[in-house]
């Protein structure tokens, strides 16, 4: 809860109208606070009455406000000197928004390049031929989706735009002030100019019982001048409201919204609509950007899988690079590939080492080594023969198999008299 001061510096705040004694809310508290013209009676009456006793707080602090002249007019002209640079800047902003955003837009390159292509896209998928669309269509473009991949229109919208037009931003960090205007209702906007102004004329009113009973020219001339001054700004402000709606109004015309629909657009919901939609196509712009990087990737990548690496050139040290040089500005001539094998001191010698190991251990090879790695090199990759041909394995039922096919079929006349001499023989 607001604490107010000593009921002494009270009555200094209020008729001196000093700030930093009192601040807005102990006003307000004052004005829930008045003492009426009864409590003023029985406190003068009980003090009359007992003049020996000391009143109470309360009732010392109420008989403090009922000795100070036209209070309720001072409190309440003190709290508009106070809340006018306030309120005028609430007016203002939102006006000057409402302004900046439908130029931005009007100038937009990215807005016209949207809303082109999308009108172009509509024709297409339509089959005919209109000149414009209304401006809440934006909204709707997120939910339709095509039949094969389930992507958005939003999404197609984005690639189009993207490939057409390289250099567009992302709209919806250019239109900020759209996206603040959006937030305000403007009819509100209007009644708070209107309720300005009444608070002006009545501040008129009372500064006028104020004089009545003060004395000081100082007090009066100085809040005549500001009264003034704010009838003048809150004048100016109701010039600029209307001339900022009838250029909005021109704005609607110029994107093609008839006539008889331009009165029933409000331009907080008209700004909420581009607002809302400017952010669904960054957040789109963003995933389709990060799609495209990712193929991109994956298409450099797959330039160099599964192919061999013929440009050695591009592998060597620091040190073969350096010799190469070092050769190049000596002039000799030297083949990339012998620059390849590097001819630093340590390599060289490496080199030397290893020609004279194996030149020392060829020489060491006697005649009867030689005939013995010959017969073994020969063992090694001398194929087996085979002797004999291998004998396929017979199923294990093959007769009975080809017995139930004779039984089957039957058997022949000469298989009768082979199988009865059998028979009788045995």
């Amino acid at each position: 809860m607001t604490k107010l001061p000593q009921p002494r510096s009270i009555k200094t705040a209020i008729l001196k109208m000093d700030a930093t004694i009192m601040n807005r809310e102990g006003i307000e508290k004052l004005l829930t606070m008045l003492p009426t013209e009864e409590e003023r009676t029985k406190i003068q009456e009980a003090q009359a009455a007992n003049p020996d006793l000391p009143l109470g707080s309360a009732e010392q602090f109420l008989l403090t406000l009922a000795s100070i002249s036209e209070l309720p007019a001072r409190l309440k002209l003190w709290a508009f000197k106070l809340d006018f640079e306030n309120t005028e800047r609430e007016i203002a902003e939102p006006l000057m928004d409402l302004k900046q955003g439908f130029e931005v837009l009007r100038l937009n390159k990215t807005f016209r390049a949207i809303l082109s292509t999308l009108l172009s896209i509509g024709n297409f998928l339509n089959g005919n031929e209109v000149k414009g669309f209304q401006i809440e269509y934006l909204s709707k473009v997120p939910e339709v989706k095509d039949t094969v991949h389930k992507h958005s229109l939003l999404h197609h919208l984005c690639h189009i735009v993207m490939e057409k037009f390289p250099d567009v931003s992302d709209l919806y960090s250019e239109i900020g002030a759209i996206t603040r205007a959006s937030k305000v209702d403007f009819d509100e906007l209007a009644l708070n100019i209107q309720r300005l102004e009444a608070d002006c004329k009545a501040s008129w009113d009372h500064l006028k019982l104020i004089t009545k009973h003060d004395g000081s020219n100082m007090m009066k001339s100085k809040m005549t001048e500001f009264i003034a001054d704010c009838a003048e700004r809150i004048i100016l402000l109701g010039i600029i409201h209307r001339r900022v709606l009838n250029r909005f109004h021109r704005f609607l015309l110029w994107l093609g919204i008839p006539l008889h629909q331009i009165a029933d657009t409000k331009p907080n919901e008209f700004c909420r609509v581009i607002s809302e939609f400017s952010l669904e196509y960054r957040t789109t712009r963003e995933r389709v950007l990060q799609q495209l990087e990712k193929k991109a990737n994956h298409r450099e990548r797959n330039k160099t899988r599964g192919k061999m690496i013929t440009d050695s050139g591009k592998f060597r040290t620091k040190e073969d690079r350096a010799d190469a040089e070092l050769r190049q500005l000596l002039g000799s001539d030297i083949s990339d590939v012998e620059s390849m094998q590097g001819t630093l001191p340590w390599r060289r010698t490496r080199r030397e080492s290893n020609r004279s190991f194996i030149g020392q251990v060829n020489g060491n090879l006697t005649d009867g080594d030689d005939e013995l790695l010959e017969s073994l090199v020969k063992t090694a990759t001398k194929a087996p023969s085979r002797t004999a041909p291998r004998e396929r394995k017979r199923t294990r039922h093959a007769d009975r198999k080809s017995l139930r096919r004779t039984l089957k079929n039957g058997l022949s006349e000469e298989e009768k008299k082979h199988l009865s001499a059998y028979i009788k023989g045995y």
